[in-house]
């Protein structure tokens, strides 16, 4: 148990053993003034039936404090369950949303990627073609070139030099 209701058991063992020990000062009518009449009634029993009043009082509002409190806890609990339930549900909803936003992009990436090797080897197949280009067109200036030197090298070597 509790400090706090070990203090009050002990508080209330006190006074039932206080009035039991005066139970015959307790009973002693006397004149009592309720303010618009007077009364003979035992003053110590009167007090004692005030002060049980008051403990009946107080638990009734002690269990009424503890009852809605737990009707609170309970409520509470409720709503951060729903909360949490909510927040994981924007969760799973938001890794959705990033995985279809992923999935485009990399798909996207694929297209250009599948784009630019395409434009790359087409620039490459374009290169190669004008390089044989360029290297039959050599061959044949080449070829033209020898073929003029050769007809100039005879036609000195017919002609009479002197």
């Amino acid at each position: 148990m509790k400090i706090r209701t070990l203090f009050l058991l002990f508080v209330l063992i006190a006074i039932t053993a206080f009035a039991a020990l005066n139970w015959s000062a307790f009973m002693t009518p006397t004149t009592l003034s309720w303010g618009f009449g007077f009364v003979e009634a035992p003053l110590g029993l009167v007090m004692l039936g005030v002060s049980t009043f008051l403990l009946a009082l107080f638990l009734i509002f002690v269990l009424y404090l503890q009852t809605s409190v737990f009707f609170d806890a309970r409520r509470h609990t409720r709503e951060l369950q729903a909360s949490r339930e909510l927040a994981n549900q924007a969760e799973i909803s938001r890794f959705i949303e990033l995985r279809g936003f992923l999935e485009l992009e990399l798909k996207r990436q694929a297209d250009l990627d599948a784009e630019s090797r395409a434009a790359v080897l087409a620039r490459i197949d374009q290169l190669d073609r004008d390089l044989r280009s360029l290297i039959e067109q050599s061959e044949n200036s080449l070829s033209a070139y020898i073929g003029e030197l050769g007809d100039q090298l005879e036609k000195s070597a017919s002609s009479p030099s002197a």
